[in-house]
């Protein structure tokens, strides 16, 4: 495939005293060889190792903005204000990207336009030191799905997992779309926030490779403020109109999606017992993605 056939993928990272681990996030999104990368690096005035780190690394950079800044969205809305790609996605300091996932992410945004998100159906999580200690495979993704609660573990009613953020792309017109900024009131759950106004306006698929890896450290914000977290995203999923379910039947639902053998899955599909959530797998036979539903 000819480099011009892919879209130019533009990622902003924001960073802040994250010299331990800049040189890994910078190396996973190069490493990728993509042929049409911009990486944009937003620091908030770092005073450990990342400026010598990021000055080793200016040449592979598309951008460097070191300033104070608001906050990381903040300084993610500053990263997408100088971003040109067609494909847009944010990779926090501390994360990584799997060898290969933006080869994935560019051919199925290539071929699929009707595809405006996408992210994992096999998020992975990686210990301090880039060890991988987790990965959860999830059935797929839906709006209706999102607006019961399924999205949003933690606080007490029937739920799968969040989103993975390290593993979400979307295309320009979408990020347009839905506001063109994420919205800076909130301080932990903006990510959370973006995907509710991304289902107003679409679908998302999943494809069943991993993309990204979630780095544990003692350090993050999402283990010190975790509380603070889940109040933000329940304040945003009641103001999206979400009602979470409880009780037997979405719990069957829950159980119809993740563990129900493919037949009994299907059946309940057939019957409207549950939405079908589009995803995007690879075709054995053809060699090529196709886009399928679980």
């Amino acid at each position: 495939m000819r480099p011009t056939e892919l879209p130019k993928i533009s990622i902003v990272t924001p960073s802040f005293n994250q010299g331990r681990f800049i040189e890994s996030n910078i190396l996973s999104i190069q490493g990728q060889k993509y042929p049409t990368l911009e990486h944009i690096i937003i620091d908030g005035g770092s005073t450990d190792e990342t400026m010598p780190t990021l000055e080793r690394y200016k040449e592979l950079l598309a951008s460097i903005v070191s300033e104070k800044d608001d906050g990381q969205y903040h300084a993610i809305n500053k990263g997408f204000a100088l971003a040109t790609g067609e494909v847009m996605a944010w990779l926090n300091s501390d994360d990584v990207y799997i060898p290969g996932a933006l080869h994935v992410v560019g051919e199925i945004f290539r071929k699929f336009p009707q595809i405006k998100w996408l992210t994992t159906r096999l998020p992975l999580a990686i210990e301090e030191d880039g060890t991988p200690i987790k990965a959860t495979p999830v059935y797929g993704f839906t709006r209706t799905g999102f607006l019961n609660g399924e999205n949003l573990p933690g606080l007490g009613w029937p739920a799968t997992c969040y989103i993975q953020q390290e593993s979400t792309f979307w295309r320009r017109s979408l990020w347009e779309q839905a506001g063109g900024r994420l919205d800076t009131n909130y301080r932990l759950a903006g990510d959370f926030d973006l995907w509710a106004r991304f289902f107003e306006y679409t679908e998302l698929y999943s494809v069943d490779v991993p993309i990204g890896c979630f780095r544990r450290h003692a350090d993050q914000r999402t283990s010190t403020s975790f509380a603070n977290y889940l109040e933000e995203a329940k304040a945003i999923f009641a103001r999206a109109g979400g009602r979470a379910r409880a009780g037997v039947i979405q719990n069957a639902r829950i159980w119809l999606r993740q563990s129900a053998p493919p037949k009994l899955r299907n059946w309940a599909i057939g019957r409207s017992l549950l939405h079908p959530a589009p995803t995007v797998t690879y075709d054995w036979g053809t060699r090529a993605w196709v886009i399928a539903a679980c």
